[in-house]
């Protein structure tokens, strides 16, 4: 008898260690959700730079290619300046509704609370679309879309909304922007070459026929400002590389996350969104180290 309860109370025990394993697996499979990666994701997408900066020197084209223009060339160069300022705030609005809603996805996936109503504001009432420059109008109808869910979400104050209804919400809004910044980005580089063209054009042409000896000190000086310009563009198409290459991440990452909602915590999808992050961290690097 006394064999038979110790076999038994054996038994028992081992039923419930097996119970207690198999409970403290379920557990930990459903215990909290790890969102860091998604939050260092967003932060470095919405820190990235620069597009704005880029967007400017699209904007300022004239101010730099003017004291070099021919005087038939200036009427179309100062026509082709008014049309760039008039479109650079619908170019740079497109970012900020991009940062802001990186900046709302980082706060959902972290613990922190902070009032962005006043970013809200600050985008402005619409675009329009402008098919020279290539933002068309599935672009508007991004923004409008991005805009009003950015809206319902700072206004209710993030209730009942999660990581996971905020990527699914907003995705294709976001990837047609993403777009929309990466022609702009070629745009202005496009442009920028044609600026290089001119302006470098110019000394290439004239210095080979500058050879009288009162000319000495002229062609000096203008191989040395030939020099500094060249310089500097090589820096800037740089820059429009680095700018490419960090949008495209973003895109890329944001779509890693829209096809994997419900398993943001799986390992393999964490780690994918931490080289995003690490990536986008370094070109962030890059366009501030020029």
């Amino acid at each position: 008898m006394t064999s038979f309860y110790l076999t038994l109370r054996l038994t028992l025990a081992s039923s419930l260690l097996g119970i207690n394993l198999l409970l403290g697996g379920c557990a930990s499979t459903g215990g909290p959700v790890s969102l860091t990666e998604v939050r260092e994701f967003a932060d470095a997408s919405a820190k990235l730079g620069g597009y704005g900066e880029l967007s400017r020197r699209y904007r300022d084209t004239y101010e730099r290619e003017q004291p070099y223009l021919p005087a038939g060339a200036d009427k179309i160069a100062r026509e082709n300046d008014a049309k760039r300022r008039a479109v650079y705030e619908d170019f740079v609005a497109v970012q900020k509704a991009l940062v802001l809603y990186m900046q709302t996805l980082s706060l959902l996936a972290g613990d922190a609370r902070y009032d962005l109503s006043a970013q809200i504001d600050d985008l402005g009432n619409g675009l329009k679309a402008n098919t020279e420059s290539g933002l068309q109008q599935r672009h508007i109808t991004a923004y409008t879309g991005l805009t009003r869910l950015l809206t319902r979400v700072i206004a209710s104050g993030y209730q009942n909304r999660s990581v996971e209804t905020m990527v699914r919400d907003g995705d294709a809004d976001v990837q047609a922007l993403l777009d929309a910044m990466i022609s702009l980005t070629r745009l202005y580089y496009k442009t920028n070459e044609n600026e290089k063209k001119t302006i470098l054009g110019i000394f290439d042409v004239e210095i080979p026929f500058s050879t009288r000896n009162s000319d000495r000190m002229l062609v000096t000086l203008a191989k040395v400002h030939y020099l500094n310009k060249a310089t500097e563009y090589k820096l800037v198409d740089r820059r429009y590389e680095l700018a490419l290459q960090g949008l495209t991440k973003v895109a890329l990452g944001h779509q890693k996350m829209r096809e994997n909602l419900g398993k943001l915590s799986n390992d393999e999808v964490r780690r994918l969104l931490a080289n995003y992050g690490r990536d986008l961290r370094t070109i962030r690097d890059g366009l501030s180290g020029d």
